[in-house]
């Protein structure tokens, strides 16, 4: 089922990439040169940027109009690099139907204008989605543009959320550490694509699907032994060893990540982040990233995924029935240890594949940002119903609603306390959460 997995969402970034021809990020730069190389008031029609002749170019046709009238035009647009290279944003030639621009020209166009705000104000190509966009309220755009904002951060919270629920759902504990699971499988995609840059690869493409695959199988690897030399032996105590056990775990793999990664953290470059404009207010443009829609499409196949493993497999069976009654499922040949490594094992694969899908979206992340990042999904657990898969989803989409509400209307600051807030409401007020039993005693699954 884990392959079959793995192979459905390859064959989503294999879609995805089949539309590719320009780098989003470079078009959106060559767009940008357009305004200084005319007269001031110059109104102009952009048409799509394709590749350009040479290496690493983007070529864009375009219509000037002044008041002498209207004339065709053309811009070149050469970088140092593309894909995942440092060098895909720095301008290195610019190119006109005039000829071509001198060194110092395209040094002090990048340096004086085009990294400035008014540069990205005065974009063509917004300016002509936002006159094409649907036209919608202020207050609706608005919170179109938040809750769109927050569709990878609900894929995310959603994994990690589940992560929880299957090993609380399967003996009744709350386990420490899928948050470091997340920056573990983070991490491993982000050297996976470096390492496919350092080979060659000139589309993002090798390396995301390569990352892809060693986030989720290091997690899984690492799950699988931590479970087993860790927390296995523990499960037949009565106490909260096991919460002690699985705390001393976090806090000695995020030391391990320390010194695997080093205390700065390695990023990639954005890719597939063209703008795509959705609707308008006036000047304001409702715009949202195909690798936004990407991210949210494999979080949502990976939890729908996980809830077809529970409901219609061997391992869903065997799961359900010891969770309902670990004595009767024991009687019936079900070995409990093994089976809680092999969801152990699960449950931080799909915590990595959160993480892969953190790199994915925001080009990284940091050695010390699990903690933070395994809180938010427990509040998500317990709010959608700890021990309920489906409910951990929920929630964890619940969660990143009320986060991105919250920075939209409220002191963004005062955001992570917000959220903690609601767990301690819910603990007190609703423990089973919104989709689970209003008590947890007795445990109903």
């Amino acid at each position: 089922m884990l392959c079959r997995a793995l192979l459905l969402l390859a064959a989503c970034v294999a879609l995805v990439s089949c539309g590719r021809g320009v780098d989003a990020e470079q078009a959106r730069i060559c767009r940008q040169a357009i305004p200084a190389l005319n007269p001031d008031g110059a109104s102009f029609r952009v048409a799509e940027p394709r590749p350009g002749p040479g290496r690493n170019e983007v070529l864009i046709y375009y219509e000037a109009t002044t008041e002498r009238g209207t004339r065709r035009r053309a811009i070149a647009c050469r970088f140092a690099g593309t894909g995942f290279a440092a060098g895909k944003a720095r301008l290195v030639g610019v190119v006109t139907e005039r000829g071509p621009l001198s060194d110092a020209s395209v040094y002090f166009l990048q340096r004086f204008y085009l990294e400035t705000p008014e540069a990205a104000a005065a974009d063509p190509g917004l300016k002509a989605a936002s006159a094409r966009a649907l036209q919608l309220s202020p207050t609706l755009a608005y919170a179109l543009q938040q809750a769109l904002a927050a569709l990878p951060m609900a894929a995310i919270y959603s994994l990690l959320a589940a992560s929880y629920a299957l090993i609380f759902g399967l003996v009744g504990r709350i386990m420490l550490g899928f948050g470091e699971f997340a920056i573990l499988g983070g991490m491993a995609a982000t050297l996976t694509i470096a390492l496919s840059v350092a080979g060659g690869a000139e589309t993002p493409l090798p390396g995301l699907l390569s990352g892809l695959v060693v986030a989720v199988t290091a997690g899984a690897l690492h799950g699988l032994a931590a479970g087993r030399l860790a927390v296995v032996p523990l499960l037949c105590l009565r106490g909260q060893q096991i919460v002690i056990v699985t705390v001393g775990l976090a806090i000695a793999l995020a030391e391990y990540l320390r010194l695997a990664q080093g205390e700065t953290g390695r990023w990639v470059p954005p890719v597939w982040n063209t703008t795509l404009a959705v609707a308008g207010s006036g000047d304001f443009l409702v715009t949202v990233t195909p690798m936004s829609l990407l991210v949210a499409a494999t979080g949502a196949t990976a939890a729908g995924l996980l809830v077809l493993l529970l409901a219609r497999t061997r391992f869903g069976r065997a799961w359900r029935a010891y969770a309902d009654d670990p004595v009767a499922a024991a009687l019936f040949g079900i070995d409990g240890r093994a089976l809680f490594a092999i969801t152990f094992a699960l449950a931080t694969g799909l915590a990595a594949l959160a993480g892969f899908l953190m790199v994915a979206q925001y080009g990284g992340v940091g050695f010390s940002g699990g903690l933070a990042l395994g809180l938010k999904a427990l509040v998500a657990a317990v709010v959608g119903g700890i021990g309920s898969v489906a409910g951990a989803l929920a929630g964890g989409l619940i969660i990143a609603s009320v986060e991105a509400a919250w920075s939209a209307a409220l002191p963004i600051e005062l955001r992570d306390i917000a959220v903690y807030s609601l767990l301690v409401l819910f603990l007190v007020l609703r423990p089973g959460g919104l989709f689970g039993e209003r008590h947890l005693v007795p445990r109903e699954i």
